[in-house]
């Protein structure tokens, strides 16, 4: 089911629910890019669980108005707006990728509320990642390095299209790899029917850009501050990762208070989302 939230800084925020809608409520941070329907993929094995997934459009993806200039501390105005909204006291955070860093930021501006986080393929501060070098993400190394938003932006249509149209086209010279692993997702036309029309991608590549921009090595994790995480956190990651290398998860475990690392020889990227609803069982048993 697929919502709009108008904020009090007059933005428009979109969020959708999948999974059980009496369960367990996981506010869904997606990846980048990704956006409100990034939760479908696992909404039958949620449901089965007693999860009810939250997914949110973070700026300039979906249905979400853009924010120029937005920290990744500045989203969790939104996810709490959206918990707000449907009366959660209490909930977890499930992250993604670009997403781990917007959960575990959530967890810090929200200690109180936040009962556990799951960080899945997440990236880590970048401001220590670009510094090392299994850790450095070479394929954002150009949009990291572009002189403003404009320039940017121009970067992520270049990769991706001017609305995504290359996001799923082979390119043996493209600045993301995908291990086999993930190959193999990405051929099930399955996965692809997910979201046919391309959500991230609506209001072209401007979310992207953000995101980007927001976690760039400039940036990193200094718009909140780490150390407020104070639940529990189970950080998964697949060691065929080739996008988000699993230098990010080793990080992000040690320096994240009362969380627990797992690795998985078999999984990549995004074949590593499978493994993400028992992770969150794991972590509601623990809080």
């Amino acid at each position: 089911m697929n919502y709009q939230l108008n904020t009090d800084d007059h933005r428009v925020v979109g969020f959708a629910e999948f999974g059980d809608p009496s369960g367990t409520p996981v506010i869904t941070c997606h990846g980048g890019p990704g956006s409100r329907l990034s939760p479908k993929r696992n909404a039958k094995e949620a449901a089965a669980a007693g999860f009810r997934l939250i997914g949110i459009d973070r700026p300039g993806y979906g249905e979400s108005s853009p924010l120029p200039g937005r920290s990744i501390a500045d989203w969790t105005n939104d996810a709490l707006a959206v918990a707000d909204y449907l009366e959660l006291k209490n909930f977890f955070v499930e992250g993604t990728s670009t997403g781990g860093s917007y959960s575990l930021a959530t967890a810090s501006a929200a200690p109180d509320r936040v009962l556990g986080v799951l960080v899945c393929c997440g990236m880590t501060d970048m401001s220590w990642a670009n510094e090392v070098a299994e850790a450095r993400m070479e394929g954002a190394l150009a949009i990291w390095q572009s002189a403003d938003r404009d320039a940017a932006i121009a970067v992520a249509i270049e990769q991706f299209g001017q609305h995504g149209e290359k996001r799923f086209i082979p390119n043996p010279d493209a600045p993301f790899r995908l291990s086999p692993p993930d190959i193999e997702v990405v051929r099930d036309p399955a996965y692809l029917n997910l979201d046919p029309d391309n959500t991230p991608f609506k209001q072209g590549v401007v979310g992207y850009a953000d995101d980007r921009i927001a976690d760039g090595p400039a940036n990193g994790w200094s718009s909140f501050d780490v150390a407020g995480v104070i639940c529990p956190v189970i950080v998964i990651h697949g060691e065929q990762d080739w996008v988000v290398p699993v230098a990010h998860a080793h990080h992000t475990a040690s320096i994240v208070g009362n969380s627990e690392l797992k690795t998985f020889p078999q999984h990549g990227h995004l074949s590593i989302g499978s493994e993400s609803i028992n992770a969150l069982n794991e972590l509601r048993e623990k809080s």
